[in-house]
């Protein structure tokens, strides 16, 4: 069973950076897509950004594009978000998630952590 565990979440003034991470344990992490998601109160979870095993990025939202990277270390289990140029709208619960290469749903998720940003 896969386990995901993020961190660096935090409060950072607008235009500021932050950086994600997520830390795998107790599964092949080079069997997994790994994604980035984001739910803002009163909204509707929304994907942000996924990365496949080999390091080549999937996806990322339109709403973030330019600004924030995703990568993964296979070695390390980890995978990563970089966020740069933050807007109050980035403020959101971000939660890790890992879907089976060959698979479509993301079936293994984190407890997530809270970025806000200030204006």
């Amino acid at each position: 069973q896969l386990q995901l565990v993020e961190s660096g979440g935090g409060l950072v003034q607008t235009g500021g950076s932050l950086r994600l991470s997520c830390a795998a344990s107790g599964g092949t992490f080079s069997m997994y897509t790994m994604g980035w998601f984001r739910q803002a109160p009163g909204k509707e979870r929304e994907d942000v950004a996924a990365v496949y095993w080999s390091g080549v990025t999937v996806y990322y939202a339109d709403s973030v594009k330019g600004r924030f990277t995703i990568s993964r270390d296979n070695a390390k289990n980890m995978v990563y978000l970089q966020m740069n140029s933050l807007r109050p709208e980035d403020t959101a619960v971000y939660y890790c998630a890992a879907r089976p290469n060959s698979g479509y749903k993301f079936d293994y998720w984190g407890q997530g952590t809270q970025v806000t940003v200030s204006s």
